[in-house]
């Protein structure tokens, strides 16, 4: 037996697409064959079936509606699969044989664009890594099809580096060479969760140069390194192949320095929570979640990209500021902004749809609409005086000439398919509206025939009806044919119960009907057509629109926060030294109540003040109080106000974090390994511009063992003049205190704590000063840890600092405590609910009379500053300028919130 014609076809278009799972269309129907149908029919849940095929066994099969098709492909790119499209060529009911198929397009998870794929305010990037083993150097290239970026880089080869950089796209696949080094990819693999496309040496070198200047006219292969030609051509050329359509939108070649931006290493943005919170991983918690007041999709990604990638230039991170602070000293004109901005459409992305000749009409409009609101807001513009909004006024295009094409011609409730008709205005073309005409006049005088011929043959039940089928027909029933007139219908068909006949006339009308509805819709698809192209060669002006409207509702974002948190304008400089009075950690301060965040003060430099060693208790803040450190950092170099009273901050190239580990089991990897490997990366990778916040070095090891690391990691940062950079140093080595006076730069701090008989009350303010100790017994009791653990520990501690030996008694202490052991818990499991809750609300009176200790040098707990904001409150009623229900309201509102305290 032999296979049949159309599973010969279908085993010829599958050989172009090995990699990929087919769609392959039959009628209404993306059916799937072989191993295709078993993998999709397990990933999709779908019913497995067979097909007779021409061999011997049935091939396995399964299908899909090809109008559902999108939901399923989402699921299965989602899982890192590829999907090649194949698709009738020619109409069945015109064709000779089997119809004509062909793959019109490869889905995979870097190209998809479906707007249900992809996430509003996020790109999605697909990616190609060129390295070149011989030159010790690789390449990196970023595009997102859906909005048209094309970014890309190149350096010495330093696989941190290549991480660093793929952290800040997150790309969703990867496009390497074959045989690229195993441990590269692996190392990737462990920092994304992109999919993979191997190709091979040859596809990063043959007709490179020509692709990219097909797609960008003005590119010189001269200006840049064979890997970065290699790299780029690659990209280019995957797309063109997979997406099989023109890609006009990509049509500006960005080519960036490393050094340009201040590079923030992955495991920091990690510890960092720049985007993403730790747990999660999603976007609350996280800096962008603080600072993403964005009101267009656009200017939600444009967000994100300045947040990954700070300015290190700082005339234009003060142009930033500066836009920033005349959006808060013009109130009014930034609220009509706003409004403005909440009316404009993805309008990058609605520009790549119409590249990719998928736009349909309902997207046009969306863009009419958008384009409508440009005028408002550049009339806005042109009221401010900053450099940058200046510069936004001078370039920001209208578009007049795209509004007015799409305003005459396009309908305003138009169909959502571009081939059911229902598109063009009346009035825009004479044909359009002759056809339309013709054939609501046909169906006007089919609609009165019914009434007509009921009249003629008394038959009150007759109608007139239309399948695909037959076409127009009058129905009667059985129980009328005695009162039809003779001679006067033509039988057509016959039913049940009922003939459907026809006339001449119905017969001419229906020919002038369908032929006129068949004709409108062809015509209103070409004219569709011309206008898409019409609107395809303004395609670089909407980018620029749309590119100045992004950033303009960017700087409304950072106005918005700086106004609502209370957040000063940095004053920036290059003078290697961070002042901030009063700062807070953005995330934090906005995750618990109202002003219950207490503000500290930091004062770092180059010189007296290099390396600030921080020592305290856990628990009291100093993770907290390194990481809005970086963070305010990191937001005065995006160009937002930061949070603080005042904040003087000199530009960084690079921030690094070591704040927290966790064993890597599945790499092997212990949490002392990975905690070495951090430091490792940063004192390989610091200069003496960089911040750099070190938390518990060496706590992973033995206490000797950490404290001397830790010692060696303070004198090298210290003492290396290519390094000495700005540096905030955590501990619970209080023997590291000492260093201060013995190393210059050194300054120690401490997290300020309150004792109270047993008790501690942390006071999360940073002061001058070593701790004394580390309260680890207290922390544990805080935890809850039982009384009985509590006890002992205070005893061996107790007993171990008493020792004047080099040597801990071990055996003498575990003696010691044999015989009481039983007896403490006998007596534990005795005490009743009863004296337990004495015992808590006397150590909470205590706990309270310390905090209203007015001699109390520093703000005690969260309840003592509410306290003293319901008494604020209080003092500042106008109770003469309100009404008696808004005055009963703030009575009963206070009462509320004094029986929580």
């Amino acid at each position: 037996m032999g296979l049949t014609p159309m599973m010969q076809q279908y085993l010829q278009v599958k050989e172009g697409c090995k990699d990929c799972i087919l769609f392959f269309r039959l009628g209404d129907f993306y059916e799937m064959f072989f191993e295709d149908a078993e993998t999709a029919s397990k990933e999709l849940e779908l019913v497995l079936t067979g097909r007779d095929c021409g061999l011997e066994k049935r091939a396995p099969m399964c299908g899909i509606p090809f109008h559902a098709a999108n939901t399923y492909i989402s699921r299965l790119v989602n899982k890192g699969y590829k999907i090649a499209i194949c698709e009738q060529l020619e109409d069945p009911s015109a064709a000779k044989g089997i119809v004509k198929r062909g793959i019109i397009k490869v889905i995979t998870p870097g190209t998809y664009t479906d707007s249900s794929f992809l996430e509003d305010n996020k790109n999605n990037y697909i990616m190609s890594l060129y390295i070149d083993n011989e030159k010790n150097s690789f390449a990196l290239s970023f595009a997102d099809i859906s909005t048209g970026d094309f970014n890309c880089t190149d350096a010495s080869l330093d696989i941190s580096v290549v991480l660093d950089e793929i952290a800040k796209y997150m790309p969703k696949e990867i496009l390497i060479q074959e045989g690229l080094d195993e441990k590269i990819c692996s190392e990737i693999k462990e920092r994304c969760t992109a999919s993979f496309t191997k190709l091979p040496e040859e596809f990063f070198l043959s007709n490179i140069v020509d692709i990219l200047k097909g797609q960008f006219p003005n590119f010189n292969e001269k200006e840049y390194s064979s890997d970065l030609v290699r790299c780029c051509g690659s990209l280019l050329k995957y797309v063109i192949e997979t997406q099989k359509t023109s890609l006009s939108h990509i049509n500006n070649f960005q080519y960036y320095s490393i050094v340009d931006y201040l590079s923030i290493d992955s495991n920091s943005r990690r510890n960092l929570e720049l985007t993403e919170n730790l747990r999660e991983k999603s976007k609350k918690g996280s800096l962008l979640w603080v600072m993403d007041r964005t009101n267009t999709a656009m200017g939600g990604r444009q967000l994100r990209r300045w947040i990954e990638q700070p300015l290190v230039d700082k005339t234009a991170v003060q142009n930033r500021l500066d836009a920033v602070e005349e959006l808060l000293n013009n109130l009014p004109l930034h609220e009509d902004l706003k409004d403005a901005l909440k009316e404009i459409y993805d309008i990058e992305r609605l520009v790549g749809k119409i590249s990719s000749k998928s736009v349909n009409a309902k997207e046009l409009i969306s863009l009419k609409a958008s384009i409508e609101k440009i005028p408002g807001i550049k009339n806005i513009l042109s009221n401010f005086t900053s450099k940058l909004h200046l510069e936004m006024y001078k370039n920001l295009d209208e578009l007049e000439d795209v509004y007015k094409i799409l305003d005459e011609a396009i309908l305003e409730n138009p169909s959502i398919s571009v081939k059911e008709g229902n598109i063009i205005k009346e009035g825009f073309n004479e044909e359009v509206d002759e056809l339309r005409k013709a054939k609501v006049h046909g169906k006007e005088w089919i609609a009165s025939l019914e009434n007509n011929e009921r009249e003629v043959t008394g038959i009150k039940s007759l109608k007139v009806g239309y399948n695909k089928v037959f076409g127009y027909y009058i129905e009667i029933t059985k129980s009328n044919f005695n009162l039809i007139p003779e001679g006067r219908y033509i039988r057509k068909q016959t039913l049940a119960n009922a003939e459907r006949y026809i006339t001449p006339e119905l017969k001419e009308m229906e020919d002038k009907i369908l032929g006129a509805e068949e004709k409108l819709i062809n015509l209103e698809y070409d004219i569709f057509i011309e206008i898409r192209e019409k609107i395809e060669a303004q395609v670089d002006r909407m980018q620029q629109t749309a590119r100045i409207v992004s950033e303009l509702d960017c700087l409304s974002s950072l106005a918005i926060i700086a106004l609502e948190n209370n957040f000063c304008k940095p004053e920036i400089n290059n003078s290697e030294e961070i002042y901030i009075e009063e700062g807070r950690h953005p995330v934090v301060e906005k995750m618990i109540s109202s002003g219950s965040f207490i503000s500290n003060d930091i004062h770092i430099n180059r010189t007296d003040e290099q390396l600030l060693l921080i020592t305290g208790p856990n628990m009291a803040g100093k993770s907290t109080y390194m990481r809005q450190v970086a963070l305010t950092v990191i937001m005065a170099q995006i160009g937002s106000f930061v949070p603080a009273k005042k904040a003087v901050i000199s530009i960084c190239d690079k921030i690094f974090t070591r704040i927290g580990a966790s064993d890597d089991l599945a790499a092997g990897k212990s949490t002392f390994m990975v905690e070495m490997w951090e430091v490792s990366n940063i004192l390989r990778n610091a200069t003496n511009k960089s911040l750099i916040l070190l938390d518990e070095v060496g706590r992973g090891t033995s206490t000797y063992d950490g404290l001397s690391i830790a010692w060696a990691v303070i004198e090298y940062i210290c003492k290396n003049k290519k390094l000495k950079c700005k540096t905030l140093f955590a501990t619970h080595y209080h023997e590291l205190t000492k260093l201060e006076g013995l190393l210059e730069g050194v300054k120690n701090y401490s997290v300020s704590v309150k004792e109270v008989g047993s008790d501690i009350v942390f006071l999360h303010k940073i002061i001058r000063g070593g701790a004394d100790q580390s309260y680890g017994i207290e922390v544990a009791k805080l935890a809850g840890l039982p009384i009985d653990v509590i006890d002992r520990a205070k005893e061996i501690l107790s007993r171990i600092e008493n020792d004047k030996s080099s040597d801990v008694n071990i055996e003498e202490i575990t003696d010691t405590s044999k015989n009481d052991i039983q007896d403490k818990m006998d007596v534990t499991d005795k005490v009743n609910n009863k004296n337990e809750i004495i015992k808590e609300n006397k150590n909470l009176e205590v706990l309270k009379e310390v905090a209203l200790d007015k001699n109390a040098s520093e703000q005690i707990d969260f309840s003592y500053i509410e306290r003293e904001n319901i008494l604020k409150e209080i003092a500042s009623i106008d109770i003469l300028n309100m009404t008696p229900m808004e005055g009963f309201n703030k009575l009963y509102d206070i009462i509320k919130r004094t029986k929580t305290l």
